[in-house]
């Protein structure tokens, strides 16, 4: 990749810092620095969903309890189908962590 400051060659870079996360991207000896795209989206979308009240529905599949979640939280964690989760009961809360 190229730089659009200076035009030289970026070298691929691991663990760029971005909003309190680590990212991958490319870096310039000008001092350009430019992210992996996909990994801003994921991090400016938890950042916008850290902000905001998320609802979720129940729904039942013969004796299960099933929680749908919204496609934006699927998305900022990266879960697929048939991933497994860890689900941590704290007082009346229920949390949801990525296993």
């Amino acid at each position: 990749m190229k730089c659009h400051h200076c035009n030289k060659e970026m070298k691929y870079a691991r663990g760029l810092k971005f909003n309190d996360y680590t990212l991958d991207g490319w870096r310039c000896f000008c001092g350009e620095i430019y992210f992996n795209p996909e990994q801003v989206q994921r991090v400016l979308l938890l950042n916008k969903l850290k902000k905001e009240v998320l609802r979720a529905k129940l729904g039942r599949n013969r004796s299960n309890l099933i929680l749908r979640l919204p496609k934006d939280v699927e998305a900022a964690l990266s879960l697929q189908e048939g991933e497994e989760v860890v689900l941590k009961v704290d007082k009346d809360r229920l949390e949801v962590i990525p296993a």
